[in-house]
């Protein structure tokens, strides 16, 4: 069996050129990247803006597991079934963080024959965004140290630092430290820590922004500190906006690459949706829909998570608001949600398809509060067992929920052709009322434990006295009108990474809560939530290679 980069390096690649011709785009309106990739210049939206939009499609699963599910290749492989179908079809997925990739993740590049090239390209340092975007935070922490070593005239309280700094790598060792050491000339002694770079508000600003001008309102307005009087210090009192901008001009343009069918793809930006709004950007998810019949994304793991937070916070902030959603499962997800070990996921076991499909109906319920169709898509790994596969088929059934089998991974955009046919039907015959999950002017506790209630399944939410604090100190501060980007392990609908299925009735605890008053929502942190994860004991990165012609090798 050939691996991802093994087929990946056998496609050929189609000039850029030719499909941004094939996505709509003049050649004024993008600037190569090498041969491959490409720039979207914002002035297309000057033109397309009057063209009618596609249908946007979201792609969501189960709780993740480590057995894996398939979002991604979905989002791809669907899209390349649509366009064999005759349709206008794009894509838009997250740019992969390099922590992940050389940590236990893998890369967010798709897999198999669905898959965006160039997969080593965009696994790696790409276009540069997420450098881009790690500098200009880091700038700005910069800047406020220096700001307080110079004087301090804002009288910036050094206990009450907010902006620390940020790296695209995990790295535990980060996660708490002392700067400023070695005297009076290397700064103010001081606790400071590292978050991953898709954790920083940065990167959820420049997903959400409608172009440079709001880019830097928005920068304008993150919190940096607060002054001795308890007054916050905002990031436009240092007088570093226009800088911050100038390095993430380019890396606000929307990359477009290539399917390995030669669909066009759109792939930008890349907010985790465990601790950020996991979603691509605003500007890519727009040009897309105006260049296509059908745009399709996914939201980062479960629908408690990414689904979620696409329809509260992107939807409700950018107006875009999907045709129908895609929910991707499989029966090894589904058999260790019904408590089979991942060493035992190649028997055959129809009783834990069947126990663990209970985290299949959950999620579908989710999906449900907002109004949006839904097709399942059953993702076939190799040597799946038809028995299992027919179960999920009858559960579906029987809950009346439109449903295929796919096999995009294997035969790409061929193999997802049922899966688009469905999802055809629903968009034409099935009654489409969107609904956000709560109102703008309820209390931000009132929302957290709405959505523990109602989406997760909480008996009970705690807040720590931290929290309760930090909640009425916002809500003082003239935020309580913002939407919530919870902080949770992705593994489970509860707290408990370890806590599998559908659980009901248990406790979640807010331990602590932030405001990232730039990109607009207030982040409650449950659970043990890392904003700086840790490599496994031993990293993908033990297996990676490049030999002397620059051909890389053990890159998935």
């Amino acid at each position: 069996m050939e691996s991802d980069i093994e087929i990946a390096q056998k496609a050929k690649l189609q000039p850029i050129g030719v499909i941004a011709e094939r996505a709509g785009l003049e050649k004024d309106e993008y600037t190569t990247w090498g041969s491959y990739k490409a720039k979207v210049d914002l002035k297309v939206l000057d033109r397309i803006m009057e063209l009618p939009r596609g249908h946007l499609i979201l792609v969501t699963t189960t709780s993740p597991t480590p057995a894996g599910e398939g979002k991604t290749t979905m989002t791809i492989g669907l899209a390349q079934a649509l366009a064999l179908k005759g349709e206008k079809a794009m894509l838009g997925i997250r740019e992969p963080s390099m922590g992940p990739v050389f940590g236990i993740k893998g890369g967010a590049a798709g897999g198999g024959y669905s898959q965006v090239l160039p997969m080593e390209d965009i696994n790696l340092h790409f276009t540069g965004d997420m450098h881009a975007i790690t500098a200009a935070h880091n700038l700005l922490a910069a800047v406020l140290n220096n700001h307080m070593h110079h004087g301090n005239e804002l009288d910036i309280d050094p206990r009450r630092i907010l902006w620390h700094r940020v790296m695209d790598m995990n790295d535990r060792a980060m996660r708490h430290m002392v700067i400023g050491l070695g005297g009076e000339k290397s700064g103010m002694p001081q606790e400071d820590s590292f978050d991953i770079t898709a954790a920083s508000e940065v990167m959820a600003i420049l997903c959400l922004s409608s172009g440079i001008r709001d880019l830097k309102e928005r920068l304008g307005r993150i919190i940096v500190a607060y002054d001795r009087k308890g007054n916050p210090v905002l990031a436009s009192q240092l007088k570093v906006v226009g800088a911050m901008a100038m390095l993430l001009k380019d890396a606000i343009r929307p990359n477009l690459v290539q399917t390995i069918e030669g669909v066009p793809a759109f792939i930008h930006g890349g907010p985790f949706a465990n601790i950020a709004h996991g979603t691509s950007s605003y500007l890519s998810t727009l040009i897309g829909m105006h260049l296509s019949d059908y745009f399709i994304t996914e939201a980062g793991f479960g629908s408690d998570l990414g689904a979620e937070k696409f329809f509260n916070i992107f939807s409700r902030t950018t107006g875009l608001i999907p045709s129908a959603v895609v929910l991707v499962v499989t029966t090894r997800s589904l058999k260790m949600h019904g408590g089979v070990d991942r060493s035992d996921l190649g028997k055959l076991d129809v009783l834990a398809v069947r126990k663990g499909a209970a985290n299949m109906e959950r999620h579908l319920r989710i999906l449900h509060v907002f109004g949006v169709p839904v097709v399942v898509a059953i993702n076939l790994f190799e040597n799946d067992h038809d028995d299992e596969v027919q179960e999920i088929l009858r559960l579906c059934e029987g809950m009346g929920i439109p449903v295929a089998v796919s096999s995009h991974h294997a035969e790409g955009g061929k193999g997802a052709l049922k899966v688009a046919e469905k999802l055809k039907d629903v968009i034409r015959d099935c009654p489409h009322c969107f609904n956000t999950l709560y109102p703008d002017n309820l209390p931000l506790k009132e929302k957290i434990e709405y959505i523990c209630n109602n989406i997760y399944g909480a008996g009970k939410v705690q807040f720590t006295p931290d929290a309760s604090r930090a909640l009425s100190k916002f809500e003082k501060m003239g935020f309580s009108n913002l939407p919530i980007c919870m902080a949770k392990t992705q593994y489970s609908l509860s707290d408990d990474p370890k806590l599998l299925g559908a659980p009901t009735r248990f406790k979640i605890t807010i331990r602590d809560v932030r405001l990232s008053a730039g990109a607009g929502f207030v982040i409650p942190l449950t659970g043990n939530i890392m904003t700086m994860p840790g490599l496994p004991r031993v990293p993908a990165a033990e297996n990676m290679d490049v030999d002397e012609s620059g051909r890389i090798g053990g890159l998935f």
